[in-house]
């Protein structure tokens, strides 16, 4: 999990994250990592327009933003 998040610091890549709050709220989010720590990290927060710090042992899921392709082209 760490490791995924180093690599997107390294490379400013986003991120899309299934994350769990403490009061067990799940969420989707698309983030970008500004720090990392030894149990959270600092990324901005698409889904908020803001920094957020966030609790690595709370992420459900995490990978690289995917493509989204607009079905409607020709």
């Amino acid at each position: 999990m760490k490791g995924i998040l180093l690599r997107a610091l390294d490379s400013g890549m986003k991120l899309e994250m299934i994350y769990i709050s403490n009061n067990n709220e799940i969420t989707y989010r698309t983030i970008k990592v500004l720090s990392v720590e030894i149990d959270s990290f600092k990324a901005y927060c698409y889904l908020r327009k803001k920094q957020r710090t966030f609790v690595i042992k709370n992420i459900l899921s995490i990978g690289p933003e995917r493509l989204k392709y607009n079905k409607d082209i020709s």
